[in-house]
């Protein structure tokens, strides 16, 4: 057992990782990407966040309507696969958006990520998400 003493940090030691772990295993370590099926890799690269000369249109858009300097809460969002199938994880709804057939995905993760957090957007504001049908049957005004 180790010896603690008051005052004194304790450091608790484990097997140093192979530095190219998440080349040699599939990169899904965390609870949360084993549920969505990915490694997030911008948790442990700095160059994984968003290029900001990537967005779309749209999105710059929605920034610059929104106020905002950044992506903010859509950093995290990436174009994932749901059986096999090209989607995007959407919190609201604990649920898989997917990606339209006829849609062409860009061959740069980066561009896809763009997208799919284009699509997110336009998916929450749609007629067709559920937090629509929930507002309507339960809100007062």
């Amino acid at each position: 057992m180790a010896d603690i003493k008051p005052g004194r940090p304790v450091v608790v030691t484990s097997e140093p990782k192979d530095v190219d772990h998440f080349i040699k295993s599939d990169g899904v370590e965390t609870a949360r990407e084993k549920e969505i099926g990915q490694h997030i890799g911008y948790r442990y690269d700095v160059n994984l966040l968003p290029d900001t000369a990537r967005l779309t249109p749209f999105l710059k858009d929605y920034i610059e309507t929104m106020g905002w300097s950044d992506l903010n809460w859509l950093e995290d969002v990436h174009m994932g696969y749901e059986e096999g199938r090209p989607a995007v994880f959407d919190r609201n709804v604990n649920g898989w958006v997917q990606v339209p057939h006829d849609l062409a995905l860009p061959d740069n993760q980066q561009d896809r990520d763009m997208l799919a957090r284009e699509l997110l957007i336009k998916f929450q504001m749609s007629g067709k998400h559920p937090l629509v049908d929930l507002r309507r049957a339960y809100a007062k005004f």
